[in-house]
């Protein structure tokens, strides 16, 4: 398939057409192609970007002093069509706990459809979350609709910094925006114990961009905009997009299994400092030392060591931690991935076969409440039953029946120790709950500061909390 012109051969042309008449004229035409290729790429790109429209119930934050354990909150975002059946992707912030999502398609597909008489896309449409991937703060939602204009992944290990690249969405609200600016930076790391990192950009990014797409200037998709650095609460030149490389990965296992896999290599490992390898004596003053390795994990497997030197991985070199960790994030269970490895004087080349990172996804439990059900305000918690899903992610329960913590209010109803997130309730004075209407139940039989004795689990380990109802 013929692709269609890039930009940068445009603005080339111009600079050549400028350079070499000196004229006005010449320059003005170039500058006329330019501004007609950033049209056609808007105009192209543009119908397969949609506003999404969210109602949820948020659960408080541990600083939250209000009386409410589920507030209600109306919310809206963007996100990119990526297949003609419907399926789109999006920040998980912008479907974070919904309970009604709707798509808007773009305003160019509404034109178009009435003037082939379909009103029907005039209305906003029914969407269903597949799944959310909070680490990296994807989600993927489909709508039922066929024949649908999409846009692909482009190569994000391409990018170079100063590279020009174009942001649509729906800031504010306002649908059908475009705006353009450079890569600022390939590879931003936010937080030091973060393995995310950012493509950083001043194509100006503002709230309600989230989940919208950074293109290049072919019109791929390199990044999900994200986020903005801003002290005004608008956008100060300092935006940020996941890259297309994470994007595509947790894009596709959302879309087959509804979650995330994570890889690990089973490695405990320092960045390499000048004092780090004059004190311990290294061969080396760069890359990452082994310090300790996960027993039977996938690096013992593969013959690793404590203090061997990794230098790099796939043929790339690595200098620090958080480059390899980055690296990994990004990869399925299952991949093998090459080390190099420096061991006293010599190297070696090692194959790992990464496994599945290990523990659940407690945040991703509050994604499950309804409020009708599973608030219990006896005990200022929201709590969820057992089931397939909840195990997911939280596997190796004790016991087959009970009430999960998906959320609590800060302050509690109750004198004694606070409830946690995670815990699972298993009875009541003895008395055994098999799930949240049982123990609302018990619960309600009780009068005010009766003492109150819970069997829970927390953290694989069961105990009993003595608490006092006010």
């Amino acid at each position: 398939m013929q692709r269609k012109p890039a930009i940068w051969m445009w603005i080339a042309a111009f600079t050549f057409v400028g350079a070499a008449s000196g004229r006005a004229p010449g320059q003005a035409s170039g500058l006329n192609q330019f501004s007609k290729a950033l049209e056609t790429l808007s105009a192209r790109t543009g119908r397969s970007v949609v506003q999404i429209f969210v109602r949820s119930y948020v659960t408080p934050d541990a600083s939250d002093q209000s009386s409410e354990l589920l507030s209600k909150e109306s919310s809206s975002g963007s996100g990119i069509l990526l297949s003609a059946d419907g399926y789109i992707l999006t920040n998980a912030h912008v479907v974070r706990a919904a309970h009604d999502v709707k798509v808007q398609l773009n305003i160019r597909m509404e034109r178009e459809a009435r003037q082939q008489g379909d009103r029907s896309l005039n209305r906003p449409i029914n969407g269903r979350v597949i799944g959310i991937d909070r680490d990296s703060d994807l989600a993927v939602v489909k709508i039922e609709r066929t024949n649908l204009p999409f846009l692909t992944f482009g190569d994000s290990d391409e990018l170079k910094q100063g590279q020009i690249v174009v942001a649509l969405g729906n800031p504010f609200g306002l649908d059908d925006s475009v705006s353009m600016g450079v890569v600022s930076a390939v590879s931003r790391q936010i937080k030091g114990d973060d393995p995310m990192v950012y493509i950083q950009t001043d194509a100006p990014i503002n709230p309600g961009n989230s989940g919208g797409p950074l293109l290049d200037a072919d019109g791929q998709v390199v990044g999900i905009n994200t986020l903005i650095f801003t002290q005004s609460g608008g956008s100060e030149g300092i935006g940020f997009a996941i890259p297309s490389n994470i994007a595509r990965e947790v894009y596709t296992q959302l879309k087959a299994k509804g979650h995330v896999h994570r890889a690990q290599l089973g490695i405990v490992g320092q960045s390499i400092t000048p004092d780090m390898a004059d004190g311990l004596s290294l061969e080396t003053d760069h890359g990452i030392v082994i310090s300790d390795l996960e027993p039977n994990g996938p690096a013992v497997k593969a013959g690793l060591q404590t203090d061997d030197i990794i230098t790099a991985l796939n043929g790339r070199p690595v200098t620090t931690l958080h480059q390899m960790e980055a690296y990994v994030f990004r990869l399925a269970p299952g991949t093998t991935v090459t080390l190099r490895v420096q061991r006293g004087t010599g190297e070696l080349d090692l194959p790992v076969v990464t496994e599945e990172q290990s523990g659940g996804q407690l945040d991703s439990l509050a994604d499950m409440v309804d409020p009708a059900k599973n608030v219990v305000s006896q005990l200022g918690i929201v709590g969820l039953d057992i089931t397939k899903e909840v195990l997911k992610l939280i596997p190796e329960l004790r016991r087959p029946a009970g009430v999960v913590v998906a959320a609590r209010k800060a302050n509690a109803p109750y004198s004694g120790p606070l409830l946690q997130a995670g815990d699972v309730i298993y009875e009541v004075n003895r008395h055994v709950v098999n799930g949240v209407d049982s123990l609302r139940g018990v619960l309600s039989r009780m009068k005010s500061s009766e003492s109150v004795v819970l069997l829970i689990e927390r953290s694989g380990v069961l105990m009993y909390v003595a608490l006092q109802l006010d």
